[in-house]
């Protein structure tokens, strides 16, 4: 079963796109958008979703607004993601609530719990975060662009601190990933490249 439950209209599709390419990004950028719907078709093969298009459309918009170093990026994605839908998909009964819920979470990474969220909100979180345990080339890469994305708004010295304190508590995790899909899948390849990160 292919994860494309909604088509955009072109508009919207071309306004989305152009969000993701302002200010130039090196990871938060349309291809990241793009491994995130590739892990969300993998979890649609798995155990599935139960509002594929709310996912969906979550996983277009979650990270529409990014400037590094703010802390409402996410809160501003989710009211693009409910201006956009309301407009661009209106009268297709789209749960628009659940989709801007699901896209403030991606705000608390690292915080939550399992025991916090619901299953799906889980998922969709860990599709989002499934990079962790990519290829170590791939993880190289994606850290590098989170360091490029920071260059010019936080001093590197107190990046650094701070990327490392964020990986540090994810590894201390008794678990990276909040779902047993991802857990099972991708927790011990997470591990390796978060040790090799912190050295």
């Amino acid at each position: 079963m292919r994860f494309d439950p909604v088509s955009l209209p072109p508009a919207m599709q071309a306004d989305l796109e152009a969000a993701y390419a302002m200010p130039p990004r090196a990871y938060h950028n349309f291809a990241h958008v793009q491994a995130v719907l590739q892990h969300c078709q993998a979890v649609a093969e798995g155990p599935g979703w139960q509002q594929p298009r709310e996912v969906q459309l979550a996983a277009l918009y979650h990270d529409a607004i990014y400037e590094a170093g703010r802390s409402d990026n996410e809160a501003r994605s989710a009211a693009l993601a409910r201006q956009a839908i309301e407009q661009g998909l209106p009268q297709t009964g789209i749960d628009v609530d659940r989709v801007v819920a699901l896209i403030a979470l991606t705000a608390r990474h690292g915080a939550l719990s399992a025991a916090d969220i619901d299953a799906e909100a889980a998922l969709f979180l860990d599709c989002d975060m499934a990079i962790l345990g990519a290829p170590a080339a791939v993880f190289d890469a994606y850290d590098q662009g989170i360091a490029e994305e920071y260059a010019g708004h936080v001093p590197g010295f107190l990046f650094r601190l701070n990327r490392r304190r964020f990986l540090k508590q994810l590894l201390l995790k008794p678990r990276i990933f909040l779902s047993d899909f991802f857990h099972q899948r991708l927790d011990r390849a997470a591990r390796a490249n978060l040790r090799r990160r912190i050295g």
